[in-house]
């Protein structure tokens, strides 16, 4: 992709990110995907960018006091064990079915969304 079209779609994940928390992954994995990358390595490389933006959204976040950490911390011990676990699962996952769960995923959330 052109570093213009990069820069763009870049702005669009974080403000996905922005406003929906880690919205910036439903763009970011496709748009890594034309640009070259294989979806195992995509999706990875989406983590890592979302990281960022989501290091730097929750920081915003907080001085703005939005931010319960409270309940946050009961999410995150069980949210680092599924995060192993779909480490371990990336590699082992063929390509075109990792799509298809990230589609579905995808969808469901969106009638999920249009639905309520």
């Amino acid at each position: 992709m052109k570093k213009s079209t990069n820069s763009v779609l870049g702005f669009l994940c974080g403000l996905l990110n922005g406003m929906f928390g880690s919205g910036g992954g439903t763009v970011a994995v496709p748009c890594l995907e034309k640009s070259g990358l294989a979806p195992q390595k995509a999706h990875a490389s989406s983590v890592a960018l979302i990281f960022v933006l989501s290091l730097f959204t929750a920081v915003i976040y907080f001085f703005q006091g939005r931010l319960d950490f409270a309940l946050a911390w009961e999410y995150i011990p069980y949210g680092l064990i599924g995060a192993v676990a779909g480490s371990i699962l990336l590699k082992k996952v063929p390509n075109d079915i990792l799509r298809r769960i990230f589609g579905a995923i995808i969808l469901i959330s969106a009638v999920r969304i249009i639905v309520s």
